[in-house]
């Protein structure tokens, strides 16, 4: 198990196997641009080290000018662990490309009736109602709005480590209940869809990331604000512990913003990280946002006592 420095370098060292990377933090917290790679092309097992281990470091990386197709997406990804399918409820993932979920402006507008960027506005860690959530997300962006529309993530160990430690104790005897909220008409096909197919894990509040060693302070405000409950606690003291929490990680110290242009790609570490997608582009008319994500298998999370996250609906999110 590697235990990460708190200083985050600048740049690999040659010893690293990957002498043409340039790796640049770009906030103080997390956060990194990756320049001196062509991901339409193979890469080599030190490159590959290399850019894992700045993932790891930084939590989320970014990639700038890559203009690659659902298949060298795909190839980039299979590098890193195994593919999942586009999404548990995605049914309509482009032709030939199980693994590619669309994030389309106008695949929403279609489904809800009104402009939408994507499904989702709140800060989240993706598919948490999973009993094992993805370890990794890859997101391309393909068309982007001429302005706005820019994608947040937060430190989630930085938010752990910096609470106090009668507060970190605290969070670590947790456990919370995440879920899937439908959204939209509970009577539409998509609510429906949703209903048939309930997905609901319970999850430490407290995560030991399995590469690095770090805690996590691991609440998915979106997944955990829709069922509302801390085991043990009554509802309402759910809500405020969550909101307490929730307040933690979303403090703006912990954060990054990208800026998303056409070739555009974030690699995030979903065991580390929640993310907060954009909210200033449904009232616009500047142009559609179409970006393409897949995600990467993850394990079963496990708190400091040990014990892993418990399954009550659905089934384990597994690579195809």
């Amino acid at each position: 198990m590697t235990t990460l420095t708190k200083e985050r370098p600048a740049s690999l060292a040659q010893s690293a196997g990957a002498s043409k990377l340039t790796i640049s933090p770009v906030a103080g917290y997390i956060g990194a641009d990756i320049s001196g790679v062509d991901l339409r092309q193979e890469l080599d097992d030190e490159t590959v080290a290399a850019i894992r281990q700045a993932l790891l470091t930084h939590k989320v990386i970014f990639f700038r000018e890559q203009h690659i197709n659902h298949a060298q997406q795909i190839a980039f990804a299979r590098r890193f662990g195994k593919l999942t399918p586009a999404h548990p409820h995605e049914d309509a993932p482009p032709q030939g490309f199980p693994e590619i979920f669309p994030i389309d402006s106008r695949r929403y507008e279609a489904k809800f009736g009104k402009r939408k960027v994507t499904y989702d506005n709140g800060w989240h860690t993706d598919v948490t109602a999973v009993i094992n959530p993805p370890f990794a997300s890859i997101l391309r962006a393909e068309e982007v709005p001429a302005y706005g529309g820019d994608t947040q993530w937060t430190n989630l160990v930085a938010a752990y480590e910096n609470l106090p430690e009668e507060l970190k104790l605290f969070a670590e005897s947790l456990r919370a209940k995440h879920s899937f909220a439908p959204l939209g008409a509970p009577d539409s096909d998509w609510g429906r869809k949703i209903a048939s197919n309930p997905l609901i894990a319970i999850h430490p509040l407290v995560r030991v990331h399995p590469e690095t060693g770090e805690k996590a302070l691991y609440v998915s405000p979106t997944f955990t604000r829709f069922a509302r409950e801390i085991i043990g606690l009554s509802p309402k003291q759910s809500e405020r512990v969550l909101d307490l929490f929730w307040d933690e990680i979303t403090k703006s110290q912990y954060t990054v913003r990208f800026r998303w242009e056409p070739g555009s790609i974030a690699f995030w570490d979903n065991r580390s990280t929640a993310h907060l997608a954009p909210s200033d582009l449904d009232h616009l008319d500047n142009g559609n946002r179409v970006l393409y994500r897949v995600t990467l298998e993850g394990d079963i999370p496990v708190g400091p006592d040990g014990k892993p996250s418990e399954l009550v609906a659905g089934k384990e999110f597994l690579a195809l």
